[in-house]
């Protein structure tokens, strides 16, 4: 049996019907909420599985995965506050153009992007899960190890104005990363002697910190009775044929930069979508429009993290390996019904396979249109002048990191990393640069060791991999693409001759 032949009916009940409205509607709730997302929203609902058939519940959990990461756009867009990590590259323009009095329009971009994402997602899912899965599979430690210094490269980049700088964020986000036990040998690495420290920086404490409370700060400098927006129309969630004309080919680009990052376990939405941003920019006619309001800068990282989604959920389907933290939690929900994911699902249980499938698709439509009637009631709170806005914004980030962990030490965290990143942005360093190295840092230390344990410390097997050598000549490629853009900037803008 194929997804071609798949008995539609099966997917009508009542039940199925009700799981998907119910995920969807969930998963645009704690999306939308700061420090929760949907590995926690997924992790929350597990329970109530229990009493549900097994395509039910999962069906249900994959909608919440879906529906979560299109909500963590929302409070990213409205109130410049990433309601998931894989949201923060999102803040960048979606917030910008809120300000600019078009938070409808970042927000039709965004659920535009959801919808092209997850779609194509879910197209790689039916068609390219045991194929795209055989070929993840053969990527090893050294391969990982390349790829996550491809995104530091990529990173880079970002950070246009000041490449000194932006470098200079990246070690900042490593070191970061480094905080807690050391995996390998088990001594503490910058703690300080705190035992709150021995588990590492909390991601959730460092995003919210970088970016709500040191948004709080911006506020608090601003007239205290500005509103963000004060025309409602401006609410209503929608772009033209002609905007969408715009962006039509990034939402397609990023959404198989997304699909494919996605498969590759370990590294999920997060990455996707700042690797989807960083291409976006490195090919727009105009990158200096990046960070102002750039409809591209929206399209890239929503169209990307909602298609990490059915990537990810490839190699759990298809080799029982969960691609994302989101999809670990899924596979304990295949568990609890007494099925393990796998090769054998496929050919014992395709029914089953291709009803998840097919109702991951739905969920998709579902998450469109749900998001597009309900994400204006969200979006209200823009209306707020900002002496009413900021305390908020303030308190529901203090409530979301301390729920991630239920440790007061986050808050704490949270405060200190606002006042910091609020003082780095002012000296024009890159919040982005440090996010993504602080989250690829601890995979790229875990593979190089491991590499280097296999190979008893011998760095060639890093020249002596197929895979790992495409990769290695991509990193070669961009270093040498940066300094040529570095140099042509230069040549454009001669230093000017100071005269005493």
């Amino acid at each position: 049996m194929d997804f071609m032949h798949f008995d539609f009916s099966l997917l009508f009940s009542w039940e199925i019907l009700f799981a998907i409205v119910l995920g969807t509607l969930y998963g645009l709730l704690i999306g939308s909420l700061p420090g929760l997302g949907s590995t926690v929203g997924i992790a929350l609902l597990l329970p109530v599985t229990y009493s549900m058939s097994p395509v039910a519940a999962i069906i249900m959990l994959a909608a919440v995965y879906q529906a979560g990461e299109y909500g963590g756009s929302i409070s990213s867009i409205v109130l410049g506050v990433p309601g998931t990590p894989s949201a923060t590259a999102t803040v960048l323009d979606g917030s910008p153009m809120a300000k600019q009095g078009k938070p409808g329009e970042a927000l039709g971009y965004s659920i535009t992007g959801a919808l092209i994402g997850g779609g194509i997602g879910a197209i790689i899912l039916l068609t390219l899960s045991i194929p795209l899965s055989t070929l993840a599979i053969r990527f090893s430690d050294p391969e990982f190890f390349l790829l996550g210094v491809l995104g530091l490269v990529c990173v880079a980049g970002l950070s246009s104005k000041d490449l000194p700088k932006s470098i200079i964020s990246v070690l900042l986000g490593l070191m970061l990363g480094m905080v807690g036990l050391d995996v390998a040998t088990g001594s503490a690495r910058f703690t300080f002697g705190s035992y709150a420290l021995m588990d590492g920086i909390s991601m959730v404490a460092l995003l919210i910190g970088m970016f709500a409370v040191a948004e709080v700060f911006s506020m608090l400098g601003q007239s205290s009775d500005k509103k963000i927006v004060t025309d409602t129309k401006n609410l209503k969630t929608k772009i033209t044929w002609q905007q969408f004309k715009g962006v039509r080919k990034t939402y397609i680009k990023s959404s198989f930069i997304g699909g494919f990052v996605g498969i590759l376990p370990g590294l999920g939405a997060g990455p996707a979508s700042w690797f989807a941003y960083t291409e976006a920019k490195r090919t727009a006619k105009n990158p200096e429009n990046f960070g102002k309001g750039e409809p591209n800068g929206i399209a890239a990282p929503e169209s990307a993290n909602n298609a990490a989604v059915g990537g990810a959920l490839v190699p759990l389907t298809t080799l029982g390996i969960p691609g994302s933290p989101a999809t670990a939690v899924i596979l304990g929900a295949f568990l609890i019904h007494g099925i393990t994911p796998g090769p054998n699902v496929f050919e014992n249980q395709p029914d089953l396979v291709y009803s998840i499938f097919w109702g991951f698709f739905i969920a998709t439509i579902a998450m469109y249109f749900i998001g597009k009637y309900t994400t204006p009631l969200f979006s209200s709170m823009l209306k707020m002048p900002t002496f009413m806005l900021s305390p908020i914004i303030l308190f529901i980030a203090i409530m979301g990191v301390y729920a991630s962990r239920i440790n007061l030490f986050d808050v704490w965290i949270a405060v200190v990393v606002g006042v910091a990143a609020y003082i780095l942005k002012k000296l024009d360093f890159s919040l982005p640069s440090i996010i993504l190295a602080f989250i690829l840092g601890p995979i790229i230390e875990t593979s190089l060791r491991r590499s280097l344990l296999i190979s008893g410390g011998n760095v060639e097997i890093f020249f002596t991999r197929t895979y790992s050598l495409v990769i290695l000549m991509i990193i070669v490629l961009l270093i040498a693409m940066l300094i040529l853009q570095s140099v042509k900037k230069r040549k454009s803008n001669p230093p000017k001759n100071v005269q005493a």
